[in-house]
């Protein structure tokens, strides 16, 4: 199953959140479900790539061309769509 999630480009103030979101990515790859997400490396959104690639399971990411031309993209992802626009 594919599960989309999508988090602040931050790790915020709290570190109980990034704990929780790396829970998250270890259960969804453990789980053999795969990720969609935003695609980008920063903040809670590179923390759940990261931990469901760790986890051992696929991870998809959607971005905005605008994102990779600022080099934000998460690289390693097992796939990358890049879209024109938001729209």
């Amino acid at each position: 199953m594919n599960i989309t999630v999508y988090l602040g480009s931050t790790e915020g103030k709290n570190p109980a959140f990034k704990q929780a979101v790396v829970e998250l990515g270890n259960w969804i790859g453990e789980s053999g479900n795969s990720l969609v997400y935003g695609g980008s490396k920063m903040g809670l959104m590179g923390v759940l790539a990261k931990s469901v690639l760790d986890a051992g399971d696929a991870v998809t990411g959607v971005e905005t061309q605008f994102f990779v031309d600022a080099n934000v993209q998460y690289e390693g992802l097992s796939e990358l769509i890049v879209m024109r626009d938001m729209a």
